[in-house]
């Protein structure tokens, strides 16, 4: 009998001896992050046809919680995983996080029992240094993809989740120029072997192929290329792959971002081509119909130039950038030559640069709840910031947007008679969108967590109004963050 009582405290010791030996062969380190953000709006959530500073705001609480594990295993072989829960307060569902239409659900304070289940992996990757004896690391699994300024492949900066893709990456690094490749499975369904049936929107992927060359005019010069494969689109009668309704992406361009002469500067160009036959009802085509082949035929340029005084009491900053995203006139939509002008940011990063309240997400698309009707952006933006005492940081941007083609001449997509002003798209000349000035304000609180409060005001026009089909004149958002990194 005590014989066997040893054999239980013998065997515990055992096990912790073997597990501490596999923790030293693995060399494991933790970190993670609570991040949580109250948020008042007056959007007009749930479909509400409103844009109003009149309006009941909503208000919500979102929270985001990771716990990261960075495994070194060998000299050639790492691996992170990353483990997130993103939800919205009395709401157990991953969908409602950001926004305000969460219901009572089975984490909320009313249940009996917690039987909340939104955890997951975020990114879960290995990385392989100097794959196959060749001067490349491979890093495959779900990962973050992010270049230069989170133009076209970032993490969306601002949302909860976040973007992440699953993904193969190459990566390859020499003096001051690298290289990368990625494949990236953006939608996979069907049977493993048969290509014959593919629904809507089935069978997507990207390819992204990099080049940054670091010390040019005091910065770094970078070429991007996205391929999007996508062969049915939108278009529900879809079921044999090659199909005539391909809706393949290409874009190409270039970023030059350093600073010269104490004036921090950026200047960017991509152009867009492939394959836009998407059906018509998703105003890909127009009043084109859905075996019309259209062709993509579109660009963005961007520009930014400021100048931080650093010698200058809290140290003031000024900049003023311009970016311009083409659009998509009827005239462009005839049957016999059809194009589709409006350029699409790839995987949409806008949060970072059409204004803080994200009212202009999915430009490019045809979308007209976030977007322009596919009449492309023209944003005009002024940014400042003061360092107004030691870990205290206040910002202020003011932006001008308007549409890149004239909504007075585009009637034929539905762009008119819709909202309390009828007939807008017809009768204004006007394509300003209207103007939104954003406040934050940043403060380091401890060398773990920052807090950030901010306030901004969207003032509308007659075309806005229009083309969202909503009755406000403005909208105002406010919200207050903690971030605890540890």
């Amino acid at each position: 009998m005590k014989r066997n009582l040893l054999i239980v405290p013998a065997l515990m010791v055992a096990a912790l001896f073997v597990t501490t030996e596999i923790a030293k062969a693995a060399d494991i380190s933790f970190s993670g992050q609570i991040l949580t953000r109250y948020e008042v709006n007056e959007h007009g959530l749930n479909g509400a046809n409103t844009f109003n500073d009149e309006s009941t705001p909503a208000d919500f609480m979102v929270s985001r919680v990771r716990l990261n594990a960075d495994v070194a295993v060998n000299d050639t072989t790492s691996a992170f995983i990353q483990m997130s829960r993103n939800g919205t307060w009395g709401a157990n569902s991953l969908n409602n996080a950001n926004t305000g239409g969460a219901t009572a659900a089975a984490n909320g304070s009313f249940q009996v029992s917690d039987n909340d289940a939104n955890l997951g992996l975020h990114q879960a990757y290995f990385t392989l240094k100097n794959f196959a004896g060749m001067p490349v690391d491979l890093k495959m699994g779900r990962q973050q993809i992010v270049l230069d300024g989170h133009r076209l492949f970032g993490n969306t900066v601002w949302t909860v989740g976040q973007q992440t893709h699953d993904a193969l990456r190459l990566d390859h690094k020499h003096d001051n120029i690298s290289f990368s490749y990625a494949w990236i499975t953006g939608s996979e369904a069907g049977t493993p072997g048969n290509n014959a049936t593919i629904s809507t929107n089935d069978e997507i992927e990207t390819h992204m192929a990099y080049m940054k060359y670091a010390g040019i005019l005091g910065g770094n010069l970078s070429i991007t290329y996205a391929g999007i494969i996508d062969p049915c689109g939108n278009n529900s009668s879809c079921t044999t792959a090659p199909a005539e309704s391909q809706n393949d992406m290409h874009t190409l361009g270039f970023r030059q971002a350093g600073q010269l002469y104490g004036i921090d500067y950026r200047g960017e160009y991509y152009y867009q081509w492939g394959d836009a036959n998407q059906d018509a009802q998703n105003l890909t085509t127009g009043s084109s119909t859905a075996s019309v082949d259209v062709e993509r035929d579109a660009y963005m340029f961007g520009v930014r130039i400021g100048k931080t005084f650093k010698n200058v009491t809290m140290k003031p900053s000024l900049t003023i950038w311009y970016d311009y995203l083409s659009g998509t006139d009827d005239s462009d939509l005839t049957a016999s030559s059809a194009k589709w002008k409006s350029f699409n940011p790839v995987f949409d990063t806008g949060h970072k640069f059409y204004g803080l309240q994200d009212v202009f997400l999915g430009i490019g698309t045809g979308n007209e709840t976030n977007g322009t009707a596919a009449l492309g952006l023209q944003d005009l933006a002024v940014k400042t910031k003061l360092a107004l005492a030691p870990g205290w940081t206040l910002k202020a941007d003011y932006h001008w947007f308007y549409t890149a083609a004239s909504a007075a001449a585009n009637t034929a997509r539905g762009l008119s008679g819709r909202g309390t002003d009828t007939a807008v798209g017809v009768t204004t000349s006007s394509n300003s969108l209207g103007n939104e000035i954003d406040l934050s304000l940043h403060n380091k609180y401890n060398a773990n967590t920052t807090i950030t409060a901010g306030f901004s005001n969207y003032s509308n026009t007659l075309l806005f109004r229009d083309l969202r089909n909503v009755d406000g004149g403005g909208a105002n958002w406010a919200y207050l963050q903690f971030a605890v990194n540890f």
